[in-house]
């Protein structure tokens, strides 16, 4: 493993971020924190593009969603509202996300 790897990968840790391991998805990473996930592009020997994170629910993945004012977590068949808490918490596990995979 090389220094800049290891690099992100503590500054994952540090952020109370998990990698979920021995997922059977070849080509994504799935990392989490407080019941949000984000898929992350496997490259060669780093991390590559970031897709938009999302809630976990016992009814899958869903993705947030704005209708008008009001944020929605929408997964395949099925919706529920998402409180301005989650909303912030799902921006926060993004930004953190983000920084600690992106320098």
């Amino acid at each position: 493993m090389d220094a800049e790897l290891l690099a992100k990968l503590e500054r994952v840790l540090a952020a109370r971020i998990e990698l979920v391991p021995d997922l059977k998805i070849a080509s994504h990473y799935v990392f989490t924190r407080d019941g949000f996930a984000a898929l992350v592009e496997r490259r060669e020997s780093c991390f590559g593009n970031i897709g938009a994170p999302g809630i976990v629910t016992e009814q899958g993945f869903a993705a947030l969603v704005w209708r008008g004012e009001r944020g929605v977590f929408q997964g395949r068949g099925f919706e529920q509202d998402a409180t301005p808490a989650q909303v912030e918490s799902l921006r926060a596990f993004d930004r953190d996300l983000r920084a600690a995979l992106g320098g």
